[in-house]
């Protein structure tokens, strides 16, 4: 079975407290946190993830590009995140597929529901996410613990590439 989670990112950002302090006075490191904290969840637990942005808060074209595994799209300018999410549950779902839209906004989640995908509200994906966190962190230290550290000395450069490549972004 293959899992899509399909996440309402300006509704995340507005749910999440954390981001929600930060998007006012710098929006776009919180939507670059969203991202992050995504590209940690497809790590996790393998699922296809799509984070869509509505178009009326960054003007332009529609545009789609990938950050680490996650895949960004902004929406057209006259189409919201709700729209375009509901015809993206429609079109991916399948036998195959099982589609899980993270919102809080009720009508969205009545809407994707009715198309067969699972909804997750913003407070269910931000406990999930820090229940991902600490185990990640719980792996890294029993790492740590279990090996010595390395006998060469890494530069931050060396370390911040391995990241990269940790997170699947070269």
């Amino acid at each position: 079975m293959n899992n899509i989670l399909l996440v309402d990112g300006y509704n995340i950002i507005g749910a999440w407290p954390i981001l929600r302090a930060l998007k006012e006075n710098h929006f776009a490191e919180a939507r670059d946190i969203l991202i992050q904290k995504m590209a940690e969840y497809q790590a996790y637990t393998g699922f296809r993830v799509i984070v869509v942005f509505d178009a009326h808060l960054v003007k332009g074209i529609e545009a789609k590009h990938k950050n680490y595994r996650v895949e960004v799209i902004y929406t057209k300018e006259n189409e919201t995140a709700d729209e375009r999410i509901e015809k993206m549950a429609i079109d991916l779902n399948n036998i195959q597929t099982q589609i899980h839209v993270a919102t809080s906004d009720y009508t969205e989640q009545w809407a994707i529901f009715g198309q067969g995908a699972l909804r997750k509200s913003a407070r269910e994906l931000l406990i999930e996410m820090e229940t991902i966190e600490k185990s990640i962190k719980k792996r890294v230290s029993k790492i740590k613990n279990e090996n010595p550290a390395p006998k060469i000395a890494l530069s931050e450069d060396v370390l911040k590439t391995f990241e990269k490549w940790r997170r699947g972004d070269l």
